[in-house]
């Protein structure tokens, strides 16, 4: 009759297909059934609006499968966007931006304002209820300044340095984040934070997902990240390591670079309480699923 379906071989082989996509995923969703999961959305992920949209679709897709995801993004390249629209020039000392009154001023409204609500539409969009924040609200997170220092390689004379109001988080209350979690949202937070001084602060997303993911006992935190995890000396990704075998690969020069931050992160994540840590590459299509619910994962795992 006209207008009923007739399957044919292509999509009967493609419905096959999906359905033991998900009856292999179901012992990987019952394994994170109410548990807590934080997910790090870093700047560079989020440049492709159709990895945009895949990633809100996994967010949306962890809650309705008994998952508690919770968001914490970053935004450094839409900062540096925005400060150079305003005619702001970016200050670095030892590489780390400088981040003046004016300057925290244009992060908190980037962070906090058109870059949280744009996620917090798309998983919205996706059918669940998200609903964005920062560290200021609820008195989440405390802040200091961070207290960084560098060798002056003139001198070699170790030097501190005055990074203006860039933090670390120092408290974290959990009250309003169990109660978003039993009223069924997700949390989309934004990395800035005030001080008991008054200040606001701008704090690295990474370390910020590591003091939320700790107060929590999050079962994992995920990296979300431009490369596809952490790589052995002959540049083949590592599934899993653990905290000393990590610090060892440090020592041993394997993880460098921009990595060694990294997993010094994952690290004090994992001390603060998180059962496992995995860095993964964010512009890999369904990254969060790849990760959580199939057997081999889809980057590095490390763990205590």
């Amino acid at each position: 009759m006209p207008g009923d379906f007739f399957m044919t071989a292509d999509t009967a082989e493609t419905a096959a297909m999906q359905a033991r996509l998900l009856s292999n995923a179901l012992p990987y969703m019952q394994r994170y059934e109410n548990k807590t999961v934080v997910v790090k959305y870093g700047g560079h992920a989020m440049g492709d609006a159709a990895l945009g949209q895949a990633f809100a679709r996994d967010i949306a897709l962890l809650k309705q499968s008994g998952v508690n995801p919770i968001v914490v993004h970053g935004g450094g390249p839409q900062i540096g966007a925005m400060l150079n629209k305003m005619g702001i020039e970016s200050k670095f000392e030892g590489g780390l931006r400088v981040t003046d009154q004016k300057t925290v001023e244009i992060v908190e409204m980037v962070l906090a304002g058109s870059i949280n609500k744009e996620i917090v539409a798309l998983i919205n969009a996706e059918g669940e209820w998200a609903i964005g924040l920062c560290g200021k609200d609820g008195n989440m997170v405390f802040a200091e300044k961070a207290k960084k220092t560098m060798i002056d390689p003139d001198s070699n004379i170790e030097r501190v340095l005055d990074l203006g109001f860039v933090g670390e988080p120092v408290e974290v209350d959990r009250t309003l984040l169990d109660l978003l979690a039993r009223s069924e949202m997700i949390p989309v937070i934004a990395p800035v934070a005030p001080g008991r001084d008054g200040h606001t602060y701008n704090i690295n997303a990474d370390t910020f997902a590591g003091a939320i993911a700790g107060a929590l006992n999050a079962t994992r935190l995920l990296f979300l990240t431009d490369v596809p995890g952490v790589m052995d000396k002959d540049k083949k990704v590592l599934p899993e390591l653990t905290v000393a075998e990590a610090k060892a690969l440090i020592r041993d020069g394997t993880i460098s670079g921009g990595m060694i931050p990294k997993v010094e992160t994952c690290i004090e994540a994992i001390d603060r309480g998180v059962e496992g840590v995995v860095i993964l590459n964010g512009k890999t299509p369904h990254a969060v699923l790849l990760e959580l619910f199939t057997e081999h994962g889809a980057g590095t795992l490390i763990v205590p």
